[in-house]
């Protein structure tokens, strides 16, 4: 694991109103929302997490909820545009089900690279898949009264960047990160590295003729790989600034450190620590029951909550 990308840590998006983001992830796809805190450049916007139990790397999918001053983004080239899950073999007619009883916007389930998945879209247009792995998927998942394990999502399976040329973001994926191309289906290239079992897969999809995307609400914000920690994190950043990217440096997120740089295709990616985890300043059963803010804004805590959704 020295000097690896472990796959997927966590996926980041945008979002409108504060409380269907939560009753969506939490009620209706039954994730458990594992962090309460607000985004560290504008406080008065919250930042949520929704994960398994502890916020394992690889599960954590996170939103900013801008509420009415949201507007709609566009799926397009230069972003990532789809989050796959993966589920259990035999869950997708339950999934199809819940879905119809929740209104949730759907299509039937079909096949990719030998496995069937199941499109969705979120209640900001958001698109997810549901996708039965081909290869074992032995995490475990979180489980709610209505979402039992036999199931429920187990994490991430993949995440699709929609791109006009895709060599240079393969050249960052293969060279830099140690992927490798595994497969292609007419204009959709399957990465994967071998570092870790699950959250592996980096779908590029090549459209010469695409509109740009908008990153606004319904769409991803940035897409973040896991390393150990810090120490191999900087090696990273060594290598991204020897490539001729502009990279920042290390940033104190308190539940992870974080480097950021703009990949050739246009999408911000994020490499992130395992380290210090999301039990730094909550114990695991207490996980997303508090308001926790970053040391900065602790003093401003009275106002910042006047400033932020009530949530029920």
């Amino acid at each position: 694991m020295e000097n690896q990308i472990l796959g997927l840590h966590h996926i980041t998006a945008i979002a409108g109103n504060a409380q269907k983001n939560v009753n969506f992830y939490t009620k209706v796809l039954g994730l458990r929302f594992i962090k309460k805190t607000v985004n560290f450049d504008d406080p008065h916007t919250y930042h949520f997490y929704f994960g398994d139990e502890g916020g394992s790397p690889g599960t954590i999918l996170t939103f900013f909820p801008w509420g009415s001053a949201v507007q709609p983004g566009r799926r397009g080239t230069g972003m990532a545009t789809e989050i796959g899950y993966s589920v259990p073999a035999g869950s997708l007619e339950f999934w199809q089900k819940r879905f119809a009883d929740h209104n949730v916007i759907y299509n039937k389930p079909t096949q990719r690279f030998g496995e069937t998945y199941l499109p969705f879209l979120d209640p900001d247009g958001l698109k997810l898949e549901l996708i039965v792995s081909k290869t074992a998927d032995n995490r475990t998942p979180w489980e709610t009264s209505d979402v039992k394990a036999e199931v429920a999502t187990k994490g991430f399976h993949n995440v699709t960047l929609t791109l006009r040329n895709i060599r240079d973001t393969a050249d960052v994926l293969t060279e830099l990160f140690g992927y490798q191309l595994i497969d292609q289906h007419v204009n959709r290239y399957r990465f994967a590295t071998s570092a870790v079992e699950n959250a592996s897969l980096v779908d590029l999809v090549e459209v010469p003729g695409e509109n740009q995307g908008h990153v606004a609400g319904g769409t991803i914000h940035h897409v973040a790989f896991r390393v150990k920690d810090e120490a191999v994190q900087k090696v990273f950043q060594e290598r991204i600034a020897d490539k001729g990217f502009e990279v920042t440096e290390q940033i104190d997120r308190n539940y992870f450190h974080s480097i950021y740089f703009r990949e050739p295709g246009g999408v911000l990616f994020e490499i992130a620590t395992d380290n210090p985890g999301f039990t730094a300043d909550e114990s695991v059963s207490e996980l997303g029951t508090h308001l926790k803010l970053p040391a900065q804004y602790e003093p401003r805590r009275a106002e910042i909550e006047r400033h932020l959704p009530v949530l029920l």
